[in-house]
């Protein structure tokens, strides 16, 4: 992703702050001096860079110079690290409240921007975003400078099923978007955008154009559509828009690819303009809400824990009643085949694993670095697997597919597995393979389950779902506290789990731990028990097999 480089670089200097035994001015420079690179590296504008170091350093001297601050080093390097975290938020976030679309109200928005920044992709994506969230949405296309705008709106918003309208014939912009914002303020829609031809500075011909269109139809308001990769010309460019279109919101494209994007974040400050969404995929659905202080926080790899809820209740709300159930199911430690199926489907309907992984507190963000293809594969064919299993089987804790002897001890698997796996196409390892995965998942289910169970004790940690810090985010020591939970000297429920998923093993360190996960299969992608399908060495074997299931009868 888009300034992935740079959330490394920046966790790379606050990490010499904290190796560092004394929290000193010279400390301070060092990192300063790593953090003002990093952001020189990914584009943002130098100006903008000397302004942050010049205030991290007035304000993390006084603070570290006062009485109260002098004595413990832990409570200096935390300081500093809030210096850091507030004055980065500053950089993307101009202080300003864009406009928010009203249900019962015709709301026009109107498009913008260079041509080949995503504007007609971002313009449906948007409309589904709304739509999604109850919004009558439409789309009018106004741009008849590109050959075959027209098109690309009508084919991606029937896809989308989003209302759309335009012309093959009429040639002038200006006409079009009154008409078509005219028809559907008659039909009560209520979220109408207004597509516009893509432009540039020096073309003074479109920029009246698009003065024009601005002037029919009269938007409630006005959204720049930037390319993450546009770099130092970000700032010069957006002036002119701005100048012109007087712009109320910015949406960055692209930031699924492998550009700087800082110049996106110098388009911000150079125009006091907030960024309200981040494009980040091809899919209709990806169009992520951006807000300062969450995106901060995933760029130091401190999650963004308020995001990840909100995905979450994005994906139940598509059926609030079986979720509804599968908590409650959670709660009493009880997960059956079709159940974790179930979630296997709603995980796939989340995105991509890294987008995830990066929204939660503590994980490294390497951790499932590698083809989400791949881990997107191996996920269907669990689902094949699972689709060839019997009501029966997929309601049971999976002990169906055992041979029991007399003392009621698992010896062997029973002719239900070879069936499955003729029935799916895969293999008989396969299907052994997800039973141990299942059986993982099943055993984590158990030890989540009940007051005493490891789910209470994230909700404690997270103060129902807000950590303590800096706007809601974890703190620091949530985040140690995390990290320190999910490594060696962890005790308790989540131990217990921890160790019920290694079969029976002490927990290994996070270093260990991944490198056990990549012999899984799991390097590629994919959450424990959810991969690993692609590669067969280092799976759980028949041995395993039988303790896991040894008390699932």
């Amino acid at each position: 992703m888009v300034l992935a480089d740079l959330g490394r670089k920046l966790n790379a200097a606050l990490a010499q702050l904290n190796a560092a035994p004394i929290v000193d001015e010279k400390v301070l420079d060092a990192m300063l001096k790593e953090i003002c690179a990093a952001l020189l590296e990914s584009d943002v504008n130098v100006k903008l860079v000397a302004s942050l170091r010049q205030k991290v350093k007035a304000k993390a001297k006084a603070a570290l110079e006062s009485d109260a601050n002098k004595s413990k080093e832990a409570n200096r390097r935390q300081i500093v690290q809030k210096v850091v975290f507030d004055e980065l938020v500053d950089l993307v976030d101009p202080g300003v409240e864009p406009y928010k679309p009203k249900k019962g109200q015709s709301n026009v928005i109107m498009a913008v921007g260079l041509q080949g920044n995503g504007k007609t992709t971002t313009c449906t994506k948007l409309a589904v975003y709304y739509q999604k969230r109850g919004f009558k949405s439409c789309i009018v296309c106004a741009d008849t400078f590109r050959a075959g705008a027209f098109d690309q709106t009508r084919q991606s918003a029937t896809k989308a099923k989003i209302a759309y309208f335009g012309s093959y014939t009429e040639t002038d912009p200006v006409s079009i978007a009154a008409q078509g914002v005219a028809k559907f303020k008659k039909e009560r829609f209520d979220v109408i955008i207004v597509d516009t031809s893509g432009r540039h500075k020096q073309e003074s011909e479109l920029f009246e154009e698009m003065v024009q269109i601005g002037e029919a139809v009269q938007p409630n308001m006005t959204i720049l559509v930037l390319d993450a990769s546009i770099g130092q010309a970000a700032e010069a460019q957006s002036r002119a828009f701005k100048e012109s279109a007087d712009f109320g919101a910015i949406i960055v494209t692209k930031m699924d690819g492998h550009a700087k994007g800082g110049g996106a974040i110098s388009a911000v400050a150079a125009t006091k303009t907030p960024i309200i969404f981040l494009g980040v995929g091809e899919h209709l659905a990806d169009l992520d809400r951006f807000a300062p202080q969450p995106f901060i926080s995933k760029l130091l790899g401190m999650g963004d824990v308020q995001g990840l809820m909100e995905h979450m209740q994005d994906v139940a709300a598509q059926n609030p009643d079986r979720q509804k159930e599968m908590v409650k199911k959670l709660e009493e430690g009880k997960l059956s085949i079709r159940d974790w199926k179930e979630q296997i489907q709603t995980v796939m309907n989340m995105g991509p694993m890294s987008k995830i992984a990066s929204m939660i507190p503590g994980l490294p963000q390497d951790l499932f670095a590698g083809s989400e293809e791949d881990t997107g594969k191996r996920m269907k064919r669990m689902i094949y697997i699972t689709d060839s299993m019997t009501a029966t089987e997929l309601d049971s804790d999976g002990s169906v597919f055992m041979e029991w002897d007399k003392d009621g001890k698992p010896v062997s698997l029973n002719w239900r597995v070879t069936r499955v796996a003729k029935g799916s196409g895969t293999s008989v390892r396969e299907v052994e393979e997800l039973l141990c995965q299942y059986r993982m998942m099943a055993n984590m289910a158990k030890q989540a389950g009940g007051k005493k169970g490891w789910l209470q004790q994230m909700q404690k940690l997270g103060g129902a779902g807000r950590g303590r810090g800096a706007g809601g985010m974890p703190s620091p020591a949530q985040i140690a506290q995390f990290q320190r939970s999910m490594q060696g000297g962890m005790k308790g429920p989540m131990a217990d789990m921890m160790k019920a998923m290694m079969g029976g093993q002490d927990m290994p360190d996070m270093e260990e731990m991944q490198k056990m996960m990549s012999q899984m299969g799991m390097g590629g992608g994919g959450l424990p028990g959810l991969g690993g399908l692609g590669g067969m060495g280092g799976m759980p074997g028949m041995a395993d097999m039988m303790k896991m299931f040894g008390g699932g009868r």
